[in-house]
């Protein structure tokens, strides 16, 4: 994953791959007419770990991390998690706000010297229907992630039988990797 070629992405798909006791994610590229272009990251959860972490590698044989995520607590209702690159500096972090999140799932994502972005499910009867219908957890759904009002970048849940994402980048200062963070942790951590 080449940093200036992941900067001038506008737009990425995710999707997870269908694993047993693991969550793992592809990230690609989007090609100009919109079909799915090359791997641009592969990611996979660490298994059994007190702490959620996350770690993406350049290709699904996990030889060379380019960042990763991880909470700063085991066990946390409104936890933080710190975005590193691949040498463990930081990008920045993203957390959930667990009192906003009781109706509609909503997270704060911060990049240093761009201030913060909130997302937030776009349709309060999805996330009302997903939350209180274990059965509907599968529906799709759209986070809206904004600064100061203005559109930051919006994740997008498409329907098929394993998940799909397309996330749409707006602010052109955002650090992809920081967006493919959130966009990953939506999946792996929606359900906590």
């Amino acid at each position: 994953m080449q940093p200036d070629v992941l900067q001038a992405q506008a737009q990425f798909h995710i999707r997870q791959r269908v694993r047993l006791m693991v969550n793992q994610y592809e990230v690609l590229a989007v090609n100009p007419d919109g079909s799915e272009g090359g791997l641009l990251a592969f990611a996979q959860q660490k298994r059994m770990a007190f702490k959620e972490q996350v770690t993406l590698y350049t290709d699904d044989t996990k030889q060379q991390p380019v960042l990763g995520f991880k909470a700063r607590a085991v066990i946390d209702l409104g936890a933080t998690y710190d975005v590193t690159d691949a040498a463990g500096n930081p990008i920045g972090l993203f957390r959930k706000d667990f009192k906003a999140s009781l109706l509609r799932s909503t997270w704060h994502v911060e990049q240093p010297g761009l201030g913060q972005a909130t997302g937030q499910e776009r349709s309060l009867p999805v996330a009302l229907l997903r939350r209180f219908i274990e059965s509907l957890s599968w529906l799709p759904y759209h986070f809206d992630f904004t600064i100061n009002g203005q559109p930051a970048f919006e994740v997008v849940k498409k329907w098929g039988l394993r998940d799909r994402y397309v996330v749409t980048v707006h602010q052109p200062q955002l650090d992809r990797r920081l967006v493919i963070a959130m966009a990953v942790a939506l999946d792996a951590l929606q359900a906590r």
